[in-house]
């Protein structure tokens, strides 16, 4: 069980990472950027991995996480752990599967 705890905090605050400061940058990016569409968000996207401010969230939101796993508390461990990560962790799963469905059937044409 600490196993599963562990990936779901690091996914969700992957995602969290990602989604928060990324995805105004890749927005953000369109505005400046050439590429249009899928790929200018991709590439803000891809920005977004390499820059410190996204390892510092993932780091710190791992770690939120992780501890509220650990709760004694199940009303708090579920309000504090189980309801956010299943939540990102969704959202996040679900955005990325859209750019790979999109990804897919823009190649084809």
């Amino acid at each position: 069980m600490t196993t599963l705890r562990c990936v779901l905090s690091a996914v969700a605050a992957i995602f969290v990472a990602l989604l928060g400061p990324g995805l105004v940058s890749a927005l953000w990016g369109i505005n400046n950027s050439k590429a249009t569409g899928l790929a200018a968000v991709v590439g803000g996207f891809l920005e977004g991995l390499f820059s410190p401010l996204f390892w510092i969230l993932a780091v710190s939101f791992f770690a939120l996480f992780f501890a509220a796993s650990r709760l004694s508390s199940k009303p708090l461990r579920i309000f504090l752990f189980w309801t956010p990560v299943t939540a990102i962790s969704i959202l996040g799963l679900g955005i990325f599967s859209l750019f790979t469905f999109a990804w897919i059937h823009i190649r084809r044409g």
